[in-house]
C-alpha cells in the first residue's frame, strides 16, 4: 500500500517523500499546519522520493512554501520532471494570484474609514444607476406614447387595481387616525394660548400640503415598490425577463412601464382620500372634544384655506409615484438570481423610496417656502 505523503527539512532542502495525492490530504494538511512555522530557509525541493502527486498534493505543498515561493523554487529545480513541474507551476500561479487579488484588512479607525468609503461609493453608484434607469423609463415611455398598438391596458388596469384601489382602506384609515393625532396635538398647545380654534388650519394646512402625499407615498413605497421588486426579482431568478428578451420582447414595455404608469394614475387618487381622510378625522375630534361644530369647521375651511395648499400637495404625487416605481423596478432588475437576493433588494426598495419621498418633500417644502406658494 503505497505511503501518505511526508516532508523534512535538511539544512536548506525541503525533501518529500510518499504519495502526494487527494487519499492522503487530510493527513498532509495536518502535517503542514503543524511544521510549517518550523521550516525555514529554503532554497531547494527534492522530489526524488515522491511516489505520486496530484492537484491537491501540489496546493498542499503550494500552501506549505508560498505560491510566490513555491513558483521560485520550482522554476529553480531541474531534477522535477516535466509534468510535475507543469502542474506545480499551475497551481503555484493560481495561489500567487488569489494572494495578490486579496488585499490586507484594514484595522481599528482604518476599517472604519474604509467601511464608509464602500458605503459611499455605493451609494454613488447606486444613484448613477437610478439616474440612468430614469431617463431609460422616460425614453421608453415617449417612444410608446404616439404608438397605441405598443400599450399594455390589460396590464395597466391590473396594476392600477393592486395599486390603487387594493390600497384605498389602509390610505383612509392611517390618514383618519393621523389627522386625529395632528388634531389633539394642535389642540393641547393650542389651548395655552386660548386659540383652539385654529386646530382648524393647524389640521388643513398639515393634510393638504404635506400628511395626505406623504403618508400615501410611504405606504405605497412599503406596499407596492417591495411588491414590484419581489414580482420582477422572482422573474428575474427564474430566467422568465431572459426568454422575454429572446423571444423580441422589450421588458421595460411589458413590465416596468405598466406598473409606473399605474403608480403614477393611482398615488394622485389615493393623496386626495387620504387629505379627507385626514382633515374628517380631525374635524371629529374638533366636534367631540373642541366644541366647533361641523358647520364652523368648514366654513373655515372653505373661507381660511387657499386653494393653492391643495395644488401643491396634489402636484407632489405624480413625482413621487413615479420615484417609488422606478425604484422598486430596478431593484427587482438587479436581483441576482437567488431567494437571498431577493429579499435584500426587497428590503433595499423600500429604504430607498422612503427615503427618496421624505428627501423630495423636503425640496419641494424649502422650494415653495421660497416661491411664496
Amino acid at each position: 500500500m503505497p505511503s501518505p505523503g511526508q516532508f523534512e527539512q535538511d539544512n536548506t532542502t525541503l525533501r518529500l517523500s510518499g504519495e502526494w495525492t487527494l487519499a492522503h490530504f487530510q493527513s498532509l494538511r495536518r502535517q503542514v499546519q503543524s511544521l510549517k512555522k518550523e521550516l525555514s530557509g529554503i532554497d531547494d525541493i527534492d522530489m526524488s522520493g515522491v511516489e505520486g502527486m496530484d492537484s491537491a498534493g501540489a496546493s498542499v505543498l503550494a500552501e506549505l512554501l508560498g505560491g510566490a515561493r513555491l513558483q521560485e523554487l520550482v522554476a529553480d529545480t531541474s531534477s522535477i520532471s516535466q509534468e510535475r513541474q507543469g502542474l506545480l507551476l499551475t497551481i503555484a500561479r493560481a495561489l500567487k494570484a488569489q494572494d495578490e487579488e486579496v488585499p490586507a484588512e484594514p484595522q481599528g479607525i482604518r476599517k472604519q474609514l474604509a467601511r464608509v468609503g464602500r458605503l459611499t461609493l455605493g451609494f454613488i453608484r447606486g444613484q448613477k444607476l437610478l439616474a440612468g434607469f430614469i431617463g431609460q423609463t422616460l425614453a421608453t415611455i415617449l417612444y410608446i406614447l404616439p404608438r397605441p398598438n405598443r400599450w399594455r391596458f390589460t396590464s395597466l388596469i391590473s396594476h392600477i387595481q393592486r395599486t390603487g384601489l387594493n390600497a384605498l382602506p389602509i390610505v383612509a384609515l392611517l390618514t383618519f387616525l393621523v389627522g386625529a393625532v395632528v388634531a389633539f396635538l394642535g389642540a393641547t398647545v393650542l389651548d395655552n394660548f386660548g386659540a383652539t380654534i385654529y386646530t382648524v388650519h393647524l389640521v388643513s394646512f398639515a393634510f393638504l400640503r404635506e400628511f395626505g402625499v406623504v403618508l400615501a407615498a410611504i405606504l405605497l413605497a412599503g406596499r407596492t415598490a417591495s411588491a414590484y421588486t419581489a414580482q420582477l426579482g422572482s422573474m428575474k431568478a427564474n430566467e422568465e425577463i431572459d426568454a422575454l428578451r429572446a423571444i423580441g420582447l422589450d421588458p421595460m414595455e411589458m413590465l416596468v412601464i405598466p406598473r409606473v404608469l399605474a403608480m403614477i394614475i393611482s398615488l394622485p387618487f389615493l393623496t386626495f382620500v387620504g387629505m379627507i381622510s385626514g382633515i374628517f378625522g380631525g374635524a371629529l375630534v374638533c366636534i367631540f372634544s373642541l366644541d366647533i361644530p361641523l358647520a364652523q369647521f368648514l366654513n373655515i375651511l372653505e373661507n381660511d384655506i387657499p386653494i393653492n395648499h391643495f395644488l401643491v400637495g396634489l402636484g407632489k404625487a405624480p413625482i413621487f409615484a413615479f420615484i417609488v416605481a422606478v425604484i422598486g423596478c430596478l431593484e427587482g432588475l438587479k436581483v441576482s438570481g437567488s431567494a437571498e437576493s431577493v429579499g435584500e433588494h426587497t428590503t433595499s426598495s423600500v429604504v430607498q423610496a422612503i427615503f427618496m419621498v421624505i428627501l423630495l418633500d423636503a425640496i419641494a417644502a424649502l422650494f415653495f417656502m421660497e416661491m411664496g406658494w
